[in-house]
């Protein structure tokens, strides 16, 4: 699909961009996103008969055909995937031993870069190739154009493949095979990616495109007083523009390597045009921005040599909460109301943020009190949630109010530096219409607090079970004289209560020392 806005047209806003397949659901009843996320689906008859719950895409399965759903929620943000591992899925047909697959061999006309998380496959038998959407991001994502902007982007081309295997049933023995199949042919499409084949000016050949490469190194005393490499960085070019718009940028295009263990990159198959280069590094947070932007020549090879990151880091670490990745993925996913359950996430740590209802659980499981984390004792993979959500008041009837959840991270010091200026680092993976405030060793400062983020992101996250959205970084300064040898408190506080959906996932959390 070409899009094109010609100079001279009126302003218009487009939030969303896909294409929607949607199969005969008699035909069509397991579907497979990915090695681990495969089940046989509801379908709209199910659907109609179930209970609608907290939003239309949610439903319980009270009455479905299949007595194996009874009980089960379904709902399609539950196979939501990163655009980078999401390149096939889709549904196989028991009856007739066929498979019905969307692959997507490049990521570089996906908007947001390759961790937005987008729509896959869902009930009623619906496969979506997705070019940009608001979901995880907010409503200001999409692509916004100007009275007069002039305007055109490739979109695909995406492959629909169609398999088949006379043993194919219920996504085991054939169904497998199905899959690999639709897997290798993946592969395939992805090596012969940018294609030869589409005859539109607008879509440059491989020997039209060009290739940059370089080395990308930390600079970080405190972990090593020598520059090392930055193994498995992200490195990206996207639209010019300032640091870490990449991740909200969607009128152009993206491209994105992996650095080996040496830290080197290698990206291709580039667009000619001027790009800015973007990076992040798992295990330390921050963005990083190429100093001047990047321009691609037809053909053209462009060696940058060493590129050097310089993290945030005003002093020593003397505790940390999590691990810088962007994803609240390594800290504790509550268990879900065993009444709003979907069986295939049950016993799956690495799925139990798709679980529905999330966001009430954390009144059950502090109905008395909040959060506290003491450093040194509490484990951020069993004591530290995924999610800083709302406390829930029911008020009867069914209906309910919120209150703020006041977390607590207490930690020791030996000594302190008066005089001296500590850092408080807070990466959040996600918000959702959310204002964090935090202070420092008097529970009752709230009002007076230095530090607040104000009303930040509506990627709604939390309701669509994502574990990470649009990433925020921020640094906090505190006085020296504010702390006190012995035990401290931290006190972190989500303030806007509209709705259990209001809230925070943290990515990463630290003290720096003077």
């Amino acid at each position: 699909a070409i899009f094109e806005h010609l100079q001279g047209w009126p302003a218009v806003n487009v939030g969303e961009a896909r294409i929607a397949l949607k199969l005969e659901q008699s035909l069509f009843k397991y579907m497979a996103v990915s090695d681990s996320l495969q089940r046989t689906m509801p379908s709209q008859i199910d659907l109609n008969k179930g209970q609608p719950l907290a939003y239309r895409e949610a439903t319980l399965l009270s009455n479905p055909r299949n007595a194996e759903l009874k009980g089960e929620v379904d709902d399609k943000y539950m196979y939501s995937m990163d655009n980078r591992d999401s390149h096939v899925h889709g549904w196989i047909s028991s009856k007739s031993g066929t498979g019905f697959w969307v692959i997507t061999p490049s990521d570089e006309f996906r908007a947001g870069g390759p961790v937005k998380p987008e729509l896959t496959s869902h009930a009623p038998g619906t496969s979506l190739a997705a070019f940009f959407s608001s979901h995880y991001a907010g409503p200001d994502f999409g692509v916004k154009l100007k009275d007069g902007e002039a305007w055109k982007k490739v979109f695909g081309p995406v492959l629909v493949y169609l398999n088949s295997d006379d043993s194919a049933g219920g996504g085991g023995g054939g169904g497998k095979a199905l899959w690999e199949d639709a897997k290798r042919q993946m592969n395939e499409e992805t090596r012969k990616w940018p294609y030869d084949f589409p005859s539109s000016p607008d879509f440059p050949r491989r020997h039209e495109r060009g290739s940059v490469t370089g080395r990308f190194l930390i600079s970080d005393w405190f972990v090593d007083s020598n520059d090392f490499p930055a193994k498995g960085a992200n490195v990206g070019l996207a639209s010019p523009g300032k640091m870490g718009s990449w991740q909200s940028e969607s009128k152009g295009y993206q491209f994105w390597a992996v650095a080996d263990e040496q830290g080197n990159f290698t990206i291709t198959g580039i667009r000619p045009g001027t790009y800015s280069l973007h990076a992040w590094v798992p295990g330390f947070p921050g963005d990083y921005k190429y100093q001047r932007d990047i321009v691609i020549s037809s053909g053209k090879h462009e060696i940058l040599g060493d590129l050097i990151y310089s993290p945030p880091r005003n002093g020593p670490t003397l505790w940390e909460i999590g691990y810088p990745d962007r994803s609240a993925a390594e800290f504790f996913v509550p268990d879900p109301d065993p009444a709003l359950a979907n069986k295939l996430f049950l016993n799956r740590r690495e799925h139990k943020y798709r679980q529905y209802g999330l966001w009430d659980r954390y009144t059950d499981y502090f109905p008395t009190r909040d959060l506290i984390y003491t450093v040194g004792a509490s484990d951020y993979a069993k004591d530290w949630w995924y999610a800083h959500l709302n406390r829930r008041i029911d008020r009867g009837n069914g209906t309910a109010e919120y209150a703020a959840a006041t977390w607590t991270v207490e930690f020791d010091l030996n000594e302190v530096d008066v005089a001296g200026l500590y850092i408080l680092r807070i990466a959040l993976a996600s918000t959702n219409s959310a204002n964090l405030q935090v202070w420092v060793n008097n529970p009752n400062a709230a009002e007076a607090s230095p530090f607040m983020t104000g009303r930040t992101g509506r990627g709604n996250a939390i309701a669509r079970h994502g574990i990470h959205g649009q990433y925020l970084f921020y640094s906090m300064e505190i006085a020296g004289s504010q702390l006190r040898k012995g035990r401290n408190a931290i006190y972190f506080k989500q303030t806007i209560v509209l709705n259990p959906f209001n809230g925070i996932l943290y990515d990463y959390i630290r003290l720096e020392g003077p």
